[in-house]
């Protein structure tokens, strides 16, 4: 659930349209996404200065907007804006044509330069201690080797780095790709470790980018976010080239008994 300190007090004249216009603004600029959770009525109430008559009274028509969902007994959670980028069906269609793999890198190749030049450009103090907390997640991950925490780490780093963007579109958008990524279809990280000295080509790819957003160096940044996903690319090349001469050095010999 998030945090009901990001919610400031209402001061206007239509209370019920400023608290709608509000959650509005934060759904639009990324601050509430698909799925979360709003706090209590009581909590929203508080956090805004105002009763708890008048924030219900806002809830149902970001409900009647579609923009929440209630459930009862349980709170009130944003609905599911952005959606999946593709449908299951479509979905298994790329699993099983893996050329499909390579135009969505070349298509994340762009998005996640282009997001982390702008990040470099507007990260605010707050977007920097974010991205600082993630640093020292994906170190401690791999000192430990939790490949379950840097899997973790490696995702929300990306999240992080979108939303340093301030490009709402941009926020919206990489949401539904980073969808794929989550669930692991075009490719399964741990491929990746396999080629790549137990993750630590990816660990030092992940912290040029971090510091060259810190830093404030554009340049600097879209070319780390850059290369990473050029070494994401070649490595799985790699990877299914390895396959094909397993599986055709297993072809000779089943052929040679």
């Amino acid at each position: 659930m998030i945090a009901k300190d990001v919610f400031d007090p209402i001061d206007h004249e239509s209370i019920v349209d400023a608290l709608v216009s509000k959650v509005e603004s934060m759904i639009v600029d990324g601050v509430l996404k698909d799925g979360v959770r709003l706090p209590s009525e009581r909590e929203l109430a508080e956090a805004f200065g105002v009763s708890r008559p008048k924030v219900r009274e806002a809830l149902h028509i970001l409900e009647d907007r579609n923009l929440v969902t209630v459930r009862h007994g349980d709170g009130t959670y944003v609905a599911e804006l952005t959606g999946r980028a593709m449908s299951p069906a479509m979905l298994s269609l790329y699993a099983r044509h893996g050329d499909a793999l390579y135009d969505y890198l070349e298509y994340r190749r762009e998005q996640e330069g282009f997001a982390a030049r702008l990040a470099a450009e507007r990260a605010t103090q707050a977007d920097k201690y974010r991205l600082a907390a993630i640093r020292a997640e994906l170190e401690s991950s791999w000192e430990t080797e939790d490949p379950d925490a840097a899997r973790e780490a490696d995702f929300r780093l990306h999240v992080a780095v979108v939303d340093a963007s301030h490009n709402t579109t941009l926020i919206h958008m990489m949401a539904s790709v980073y969808d794929l990524t989550q669930r692991g279809i075009f490719y399964n990280r741990e491929l990746l470790r396999t080629f790549d000295n137990s993750g630590r080509n990816l660990l030092d790819q992940h912290l040029e980018i971090i510091d060259a957003i810190i830093a404030g160096d554009i340049e600097r940044a879209e070319k780390a976010a850059r290369d990473h996903i050029d070494f994401v690319e070649q490595s799985l090349r790699l990877g299914q080239e390895l396959q094909r001469r397993e599986r055709r050095a297993a072809m000779r010999m089943k052929s040679n008994e």
